[in-house]
């Protein structure tokens, strides 16, 4: 029995792609985004589950590809930075790498000689997001060096949306479009006819994603919407959370009135208070934010934290589960009886995003598919 633990849903994991994978476009590549250990859910143990649901996997680096291909052989985007050094090392792995200037296609070159190979990249254009890219008006040096590079293969130009998730203008989603299906033109009548394209990950997907031969599924994969405005949107497609985040109770004690509880003493007890011991905290990605004001799920009752968050243990209050024991199970995320306890919710609590909730699980968590 594990002390604290990450469960993984597989059967829902599996519901939430085919619902996705069933809005698309048909003919659309299905690309799981596993970066950053799969948001949390454990990079191997969603390949592993998916390998027979989707076309290939998106993950940020050097270091996430060797994890990824631990358990898969299946084709791979490396979006994110991979330095020169790494680039060769890439190549043998069999990526499909992201390019957005020219200073690594000598590297790129080289490696595809040496391994005697074609790679394909995929080159990422700024459309108006002002992150990585190549910004349209520096397009051209761009394409006249990459079409001296015949040792490489162009696969597809790429872009990512800026503000199309937590609103319900998509006016500047729109002018991105344009500008992106401008440089694409370009880039096709520049020597690529049969250039591919993609710009959607999940919230792309629920709102304008049309013409592309790929679409990167991340948050929507782990049963979460990018937010509220598009849940309500796409009242038709059913996502659940595929993740349970759960540990045991430590210890079960009663404090006397007027007693401290944790650092800093936040919280004094306002009469003798059953307490339990949570032997979690924000070493493991609990969040400090969350003292005296987070929630847990003990016998389907919510119990309230106590006092500060500590690195590796949290009091809640069991005022209302007089009955509870040591090794009891404590949801931190997740489901327990008919109640849960939501990325969404806890990510309100500390005024932030439901991914970074997920992503912030520790990855030395045991993780199991149920």
């Amino acid at each position: 029995m594990s002390l604290s633990e990450v469960q993984i849903d597989r059967d829902q994991l599996v519901r939430n792609v085919r619902a996705l994978r069933g809005i698309a476009e048909p003919g659309v590549a299905a690309i799981a985004v596993v970066k950053g250990n799969a948001y949390g859910h454990g990079l191997a143990e969603i390949v592993q589950a998916l390998e027979e649901e989707v076309d290939g996997y998106q993950v940020d680096d050097i270091e996430e590809l060797r994890a990824l291909r631990a358990v898969s052989a299946k084709r791979t985007l490396v979006l994110g930075y991979v330095g020169k050094d790494d680039i060769d090392e890439a190549i043998r792995l069999g990526a499909e790498l992201a390019i957005y200037d020219t200073e690594r296609l000598p590297n790129l070159v080289e490696a595809a000689r040496r391994h005697r190979v074609r790679p394909k990249v995929h080159l990422k254009i700024d459309a108006l997001l002002g992150r990585q890219g190549v910004l349209p008006d520096a397009l051209p040096p761009v394409v006249e060096v990459l079409g001296a590079c015949e040792e490489i293969e162009l696969a597809s130009a790429y872009a990512h949306f800026a503000n199309i998730e937590d609103t319900t203008d998509l006016g500047h989603a729109f002018d991105q479009l344009e500008t992106f299906e401008s440089c694409w033109n370009a880039l096709r009548s520049s020597g690529w006819p049969d250039l591919g394209r993609h710009i959607s990950a999940t919230s792309g997907l629920m709102t304008v994603d049309k013409g592309n031969d790929l679409v990167r599924l991340g948050l929507g994969i782990y049963g979460m919407y990018p937010s509220a405005a598009l849940a309500r949107s796409q009242a038709e497609l059913v996502l659940q959370p595929v993740m349970r985040w759960v540990s045991r109770l430590a210890q079960v004690k009663t404090l006397p009135a007027r007693h401290p509880v944790g650092y800093g003493l936040t919280f004094i007890t306002p009469r003798p208070m059953q307490i339990g011991i949570v032997p979690q905290g924000y070493a493991d990605g609990y969040d400090r934010g969350l003292s005296n004001s987070g929630q847990v799920l003990i016998r389907g009752v919510r119990c309230s934290v106590l006092g500060r968050v500590a690195m590796n243990m949290f009091a809640v209050d069991l005022t209302y589960v007089p009955e509870a024991a040591p090794e009891d199970e404590v949801v931190l995320l997740g489901k327990q009886g008919d109640d849960r306890i939501t990325a969404e919710e806890i990510a309100s609590r500390l005024g932030t995003i439901n991914y970074e909730v997920t992503t912030r699980v520790c990855p030395l968590l045991p993780k199991r598919i149920v």
